[in-house]
């Protein structure tokens, strides 16, 4: 019995009508469409260079402009406009985001799938090396591990996906380990298929819909951390533009112009909310105990 076959397996058509029902899940999913498209398309969207420091972007007393007229949302201390800065810093995040997270959810399939089909030693090994790397703190441990490598944005992904993909690795554990004792496995094995056959053309496949679930909902998490670490300083280096190290340079001043704290920060809290309300919204379509609920 193949995982197409399966009853249980969710009906793409009918996973995204029922995606399409759910208001939030929409909106979240336009916002995200909509900072892509901010990120990509930033060179036509502001005439400036994110890093250029113009002559009248700061006032007579070499204070921020306020949002308004020529810079929407203002200009930073350096003079440069906070529009073009946060447009370009979804760029940053997006990469970061998509890369990191893409890296982390390979690590743990592969942990975790393993993990759940050989089991017995082998098994034992790789989830006590999971649960080891869960023990630590995720931001205490990318804090250690960027501090170490030489901050850049392709350093900080592979941080970031290195303490991202335990949690992937033992959700699939669990459900891989669910799936390896189900009757259809079984068949397949006494019909002498081998291993490689049954994980690739059966316990993937239903593995799919949680994979996209994780990592959506991972996307999230890292853009958080991204932010975090570039904020600390130990993220992503100036003058590339990031939304976290636009905080961290224009922290002081907060009180004098606190739109230069307030626009990265919603920035970062829409995109990390989009993802979350569009994950939480695939785990109920593509969960099949959540058919008939709606």
């Amino acid at each position: 019995m193949s995982a197409a076959a399966d009853p249980a397996a969710p009906r793409p058509r009918s996973a995204l009508r029922r995606l399409a029902r759910r208001k939030l899940a929409v909106l979240g999913l336009v916002l995200i469409v909509l900072t892509v498209l901010g990120a990509i398309f930033a060179p036509w969207l502001t005439p400036y260079d994110p890093n250029e420091q113009m002559f009248d972007g700061l006032t007579i007393t070499g204070a921020p402009m306020p949002p308004g007229g020529q810079f929407p949302l203002g200009t930073d201390l350096l003079g440069r406009d906070l529009l073009t800065r946060i447009l370009y810093g979804a760029r940053t995040s997006l990469i970061i985001g998509i890369v990191a997270n893409g890296i982390a959810l390979v690590i743990g399939t592969v942990v975790g799938v393993t993990a759940g089909y050989v089991r017995g030693l082998t098994g034992a090994v790789l989830m006590r090396f999971t649960d080891l790397m869960m023990a630590f703190p995720a931001l205490l441990l990318a804090i250690c591990l960027a501090a170490i490598f030489s901050p850049s944005l392709w350093i900080v992904a592979m941080v970031i996906a290195i303490v991202n993909w335990v949690q992937t690795a033992r959700v699939l554990y669990t459900e891989t380990t669910s799936l390896a004792e189900r009757e259809f496995i079984a068949a397949e094995r006494t019909l002498g298929a081998g291993h490689m056959r049954i994980l690739l053309r059966h316990i993937l496949p239903h593995l799919v819909p949680m994979i996209i679930v994780w990592g959506t909902l991972g996307i999230s998490t890292t853009v958080l951390l991204e932010a975090t670490l570039s904020f600390l300083g130990i993220g992503v280096q100036p003058p590339t533009a990031s939304w976290g190290n636009i905080i961290f340079e224009n922290q002081t001043y907060f009180q004098a112009a606190p739109w230069l704290v307030f626009f990265p920060g919603m920035a970062i809290l829409i995109l990390a909310l989009s993802f979350n309300l569009l994950g939480d919204a695939l785990r109920d379509v593509l969960d099949p105990t959540q058919r008939g609920r709606d």
